[in-house]
């Protein structure tokens, strides 16, 4: 699994990850504190979050 850090992130660590997984799910994850795991989401979960975001009703 390969993690990338939010664009969105300065350099102080207060972020998040995310990976998308085999299945086509997406996990994401804190880079505070890693050992706490990760949310993991399905395809259209994650679709209507990105979606929600982009469009600012998030």
């Amino acid at each position: 699994m390969s993690w990338h850090k939010s664009t969105y992130s300065g350099s102080n660590n207060n972020c998040i990850e995310h990976a998308p997984l085999p299945s086509g799910r997406h996990a994401v994850r804190d880079t505070k504190d890693r050992s706490l795991g990760a949310h993991v989401f399905a395809p259209t979960a994650w679709q209507a979050f990105v979606t929600a975001v982009q469009d600012g009703s998030l």
